[in-house]
């Protein structure tokens, strides 16, 4: 009977605050909406609050009300998770009050929405792109926020993960090995592995997937040289042996050292049997 009647109060109070806030968004009286809005903003009723501010941002257009009202409007949606219409209403306000006294925090959260709108790393990457955008735009105009430091973080986030998607887009080409058909460099999977770790590697030098990368061109290099032509084999396999050197020079202790030294005793066995027999030869 208790929780009856406890269900029934409750049904009461919501059905009256419905109605009025049904009888607040027919009203007329926009100092009145903006005050409940910004009640209703700071009370964490973000949904209750947008409804009010998306008419106020137009009705008060030009006034110190309006500025507040749509950095609040970002903000409702980015606290409702609605990361893309947050960025939106953010944009928006950056564009518009380019001095305002929102600005700063307006960017931040406009780049921040971004950055949880970037995807897997096996996805398209566009989103991961366009918030590292926003981020740097950021760091370009408030070098000096408090807020810098959690930015460079939200970068360095991003980065590793076009890394990662660079990185797994290189073991799929050391993966399918002597597979031609799918090979886009002239050459084999081998080839297009190096090319494509080696570009992740000039364009985010300071990745922590760094060793893993320099492991992978180390592999693909003494695979291409194994299968190479008798012209291109000693070549190749030098190659094989300097990038073992500086894999070494730069991962001492690595995890990959036990296989590299392998891959570095072969090689230079190889060229030896090659530049003997050629010697004999002559």
């Amino acid at each position: 009977m208790k929780k009856a009647l406890t269900i029934a109060l409750i049904s009461v109070l919501l059905l009256s605050s419905c109605n009025s806030y049904n009888k607040l968004l027919k009203s007329t009286d926009y100092g009145y909406k903006y005050e409940a809005a910004k009640e209703y903003y700071f009370a964490g009723q973000y949904t209750w609050s947008y409804q009010l501010l998306e008419e106020l941002i137009m009705v008060m257009k030009g006034s110190d009300r309006a500025e507040e009202s749509l950095f609040m409007l970002g903000m409702c949606f980015y606290n409702l998770r609605d990361y893309e219409t947050a960025a939106m209403y953010l944009d928006r306000y950056t564009k518009t009050y380019t001095k305002g006294e929102y600005t700063e925090l307006a960017r931040y959260y406009s780049g921040k929405a971004s950055y949880m709108q970037s995807p897997d790393p096996r996805l398209d990457q566009s989103p991961t792109y366009a918030a590292l955008n926003k981020l740097q735009e950021f760091l370009e105009y408030h070098p000096y926020s408090d807020l810098s430091e959690e930015v460079n973080d939200m970068m360095y986030e991003l980065q590793n993960r076009l890394v990662q998607k660079e990185y797994e887009n290189a073991q799929l080409y050391y993966n399918l090995g002597t597979y031609v058909g799918n090979s886009v460099y002239g050459g084999n999977n081998y080839e297009a592995c190096i090319i494509t770790a080696e570009n992740a590697l000039k364009t985010f030098p300071y990745t922590r997937l760094r060793e893993n990368l320099y492991m992978l061109i180390l592999r693909s290099r003494y695979e291409l040289a194994q299968r190479s032509i008798m012209e291109k084999k000693d070549e190749r396999l030098q190659q094989a042996i300097d990038e073992y050197y500086g894999f070494k020079n730069e991962f001492p202790n690595s995890k990959y050292m036990k296989e590299a030294d392998q891959i570095f005793k072969r090689c230079s066995s190889k060229v030896k049997v090659n530049v003997d027999e050629d010697k004999a030869m002559n």
